[in-house]
């Protein structure tokens, strides 16, 4: 192979290392240009209270929040640290849930994650709280559900299982897998 060769071979390997290095390095600034722009919020709210009425006048729901931020092209709203407070029909008692983090879909689903906390705000209540890292809440049904391990503590009990489904309205809870109960008298 002669000199002039080896250099032309060696220029038209350069360059072709060189075009597509500039064309990857194009694509990935796309690319991330896109992603930016998905990512980005609609909106923020910063200490957000909402109270969300039913169509007859009656308070639905209420919610507070540190943080909220909307995005309307994957219509879906996060919040950091939410707290609901949930008024089903028919009942005197509210019930109070709050998490870490929760995400409220368009469908008007919520996934609360992470230190998950429902809490009866009546005291004669057979159930009084329920804890998990994950719970599902149904704002339209008043339904809460769950797939993951939680915990059920109620006046002289806990109880552990997975695969909750409690219905507010009705106050009916139901445990598809039960691990176990542990009875305990409290002394007042």
């Amino acid at each position: 192979m002669s000199k002039t060769n080896a250099l032309t071979l060696a220029f038209f390997i350069i360059s072709v290392i060189t075009y597509a290095f500039i064309e990857w390095r194009q694509a990935n600034v796309e690319d991330e240009h896109f992603i930016d722009q998905q990512v980005n919020p609609d909106f923020i709210a910063e200490a957000l209270n909402s109270e969300i009425f039913k169509a007859n006048g009656q308070l639905s729901y209420q919610i507070n929040a540190d943080r909220m931020e909307h995005y309307a092209e994957l219509a879906v709203t996060h919040f950091e640290f939410p707290k609901y407070t949930l008024y089903p029909k028919d009942s005197e008692s509210p019930w109070k849930i709050s998490a870490n983090e929760g995400t409220l879909y368009n469908n008007n689903r919520v996934k609360l994650a992470n230190r998950v906390s429902l809490i009866s705000l009546d005291d004669k209540s057979l159930i009084q709280e329920i804890n998990g890292k994950h719970l599902e809440l149904d704002l339209k049904t008043n339904i809460i559900s769950s797939v993951e391990k939680i915990e059920i503590r109620g006046k002289d009990f806990s109880m552990l299982g997975s695969g909750l489904i409690v219905d507010l309205n009705t106050k009916q809870v139901t445990l598809t897998n039960h691990e176990k109960t542990i009875y305990q008298q409290i002394q007042e």
